[in-house]
């Protein structure tokens, strides 16, 4: 056999390895949401009881590999790995009423993935935010804590990862996300919008056309932007 046959070879070899691990993962943590996830709420004394699943699935996540350029698989990844290491440091602190009361939560405590061991913060600011200027990462990183935009029911997969950005975006914007009073003019956004305002004024815009962006009844005229508390109690069924 020739040697650029064998070469061909292992690189193809080596691609199906990557493609059945990672669409292995991507399936297990559907089916982990799936069991553990409703309406937003996480099932963590039913994970706490049997975190079998949940230890298969970052165990699963240490030797996935994936590159920027493949940028669907890339943030997919990303995204179910921050909320599953979430989970697992909520369980791993469990029984918690708030990720804040366990010093270094989001960035000191370490998880290994992808061959990196990183923290939450890590896969939020470096490896999502600082990589793709993309507002409605805020919509699907969820943080444990009643203030974030609900956990869905299901993985973030490549081939949906754009619907499911933007239905997410919708959800927060068109729900508890915001709080308008029409007649004062004045709406009232989550704090996400306050600590990550660059994020949703690229570009020369202004929170108030993200918002008009993906709100059903839009704001018109002059409104007078706010914010409210953030809930950081523990999302929890």
């Amino acid at each position: 056999m020739k040697k650029q046959h064998i070469i061909l070879i292992i690189i193809l070899v080596s691609i199906e390895g990557f493609s059945q691990d990672v669409n292995v993962f991507f399936s297990k943590a559907d089916t982990f949401f799936r069991t553990y996830v409703d309406v937003g709420k996480v099932a963590y004394s039913d994970i706490y009881n049997n975190q079998s699943g949940l230890n298969e699935l970052m165990k699963l996540a240490e030797a996935i590999s994936v590159s920027k350029e493949d940028a669907e698989v890339y943030q997919a990844f990303w995204i179910n790995a921050y909320n599953l290491s979430v989970i697992k440091g909520i369980i791993a602190n469990y029984p918690t009423k708030s990720p804040l009361n366990h010093a270094g939560f989001f960035d000191k405590t370490t998880y290994n993935l992808a061959g990196k061991n990183i923290t939450l913060n890590d896969i939020e600011h470096k490896l999502l935010r600082a990589q793709f200027n993309d507002a409605r990462f805020h919509f699907v990183l969820v943080c444990g804590a009643v203030g974030c935009p609900p956990l869905i029911n299901k993985a973030y997969l490549p081939n949906t990862l754009d619907a499911q950005l933007e239905t997410q975006t919708k959800k927060a914007i068109n729900g508890s996300f915001l709080k308008v009073n029409t007649k004062k003019k004045r709406v009232e956004a989550s704090q996400i919008m306050e600590w990550y305002k660059a994020d949703f004024t690229m570009n020369g815009t202004t929170e108030i056309d993200f918002i008009n962006k993906y709100r059903a009844e839009k704001l018109e005229g002059k409104y007078k932007l706010g914010y409210f508390q953030y809930d950081w109690r523990i999302n929890t069924q």
